[in-house]
C-alpha cells in the first residue's frame, strides 16, 4: 500500500510519527498552512511559519523517505484578527514556490464577513498563479458553510476540477459531488469520519475525484487514519488498484495540477550527516563523540 496523506499538519508531530508513516506505507504529504491552536500577533510569524513549511519540514520529512510538500494561505479562523490581514499582500512572494502545490487552506470557520472577503481574495490568488485550491469547511453550519463556499467557488470563475472541498461528510458530499469540486474527507479517531463511514460513502459514490486524509494536527488525531481506511477499503471487498487510486493516484492528479509535484525530486540531502542551514534531526551525542 503506498500512500500520499494530501492533509496533515507535520509541524505538529514528531520525528517518531514520520518513522510510523513510512514504515505504514506513506511516501508523500501535504501540509497546509493553518491555525497554530493561539493567535498569532504579528505578520512576521506567517512569515517565520511559511519559511519553515517551504525549508525545515520538507527536510525534516526527507530523513524518513518522505516527500513533503504545502499549501499556503491565510487560514480561516484567523482571517478575523485585524493583525493578520496584511498576510495577505506576502502570499504571492510564497505562493510562487517550489513544492507549495495549492492556495490553503482557505474557507470558513465561523461564517464571518471578514472570512468571506479574505476567502475571495484568495480564490483570486489561485487563478493569478495558476494553482488548485484547498477550502475548509466549518466545523459548525457545515451544510450552510458548504453552499456558500460552492457559490463563492462558482462566482471566482475557477473551475471546479481545481479546487479541493475539505473536512465533508454525508450531509455535504452530495453537494460538492454536484459541483464538480473535488471531496474530501478527513478521517478522525472520535470526530468527523472514521474509516468504516468512509468506505460505505466510497461504495456509495465511487472513487472519482475523492480525497482521504488524516488531516493530523495538535489535536487528538492519528497519521495512520489513511492506512486504516486503506485496510477497511479492502475488508470491503474493494481491490488493491482502488486503495492506490484513493489513497494515492488521486491526491497525486489533484495536487499534481500545480506542476510542482515533489515526487521525482532527490535534491534534499538525506542521512545521518544530513543537515539543513546547520541543524540536524538529531539530538545528543554520537557513538563516536560527535555532537549534534
Amino acid at each position: 500500500m503506498r500512500i500520499y496523506d494530501p492533509h496533515i499538519h507535520m509541524t505538529s508531530r514528531t520525528t517518531d510519527d514520520y518513522a510510523r508513516m513510512y514504515s505504514a506505507g506513506v511516501r508523500a504529504v501535504t501540509e497546509p498552512a493553518f491555525w497554530l491552536g493561539q493567535p498569532r500577533t504579528n505578520v512576521g510569524s506567517f512569515c517565520d511559519y511559511f519559511d519553515s513549511l517551504l525549508g525545515w519540514e520538507r527536510f525534516r520529512a526527507a530523513q524518513y523517505g518522505i516527500k513533503h510538500h504545502c499549501t499556503i494561505a491565510l487560514n480561516p479562523k484567523e482571517a478575523n484578527d485585524p493583525r493578520c490581514v496584511e498576510v495577505l499582500e506576502l502570499l504571492p512572494r510564497y505562493l510562487a514556490k517550489d513544492g507549495v502545490v495549492a492556495v490553503g487552506e482557505v474557507g470558513f470557520d465561523s461564517m464571518t464577513d471578514d472570512e468571506e472577503k479574505v476567502f475571495a481574495r484568495q480564490l483570486e490568488l489561485a487563478g493569478e498563479h495558476d494553482l488548485p485550491v484547498l477550502v475548509h469547511t466549518p466545523h459548525r453550519d457545515k451544510a450552510a458553510g458548504t453552499r456558500r463556499t460552492l457559490e463563492l467557488v462558482a462566482a471566482s470563475g475557477l473551475p471546479p476540477e481545481r479546487v479541493l472541498v475539505d473536512h465533508l461528510n454525508e450531509t455535504t458530499v452530495a453537494m460538492v459531488a454536484d459541483s464538480g469540486c473535488w471531496m474530501g474527507f478527513s478521517v478522525y479517531p472520535d470526530t468527523k469520519m472514521d474509516e468504516h463511514r468512509m468506505v460505505r460513502i466510497l461504495a456509495d459514490r465511487g472513487l472519482e475525484r475523492m480525497i482521504v486524509n488524516s488531516a493530523a494536527d495538535w489535536g487528538h488525531s492519528d497519521p495512520l487514519k489513511t492506512v486504516a481506511t486503506g485496510r477497511a477499503m479492502l475488508e470491503h471487498g474493494f481491490t488493491a488498484a482502488d486503495v492506490d487510486r484513493v489513497l494515492w493516484q488521486n491526491p497525486v492528479d489533484f495536487y499534481g495540477q500545480s506542476g510542482r509535484l515533489l515526487l521525482d525530486d532527490d535534491t534534499t540531502a538525506t542521512g545521518p550527516t544530513a543537515t539543513f542551514e546547520g541543524n540536524s534531526v538529531l539530538r545528543g551525542q554520537r557513538p563516536s563523540g560527535q555532537e549534534d
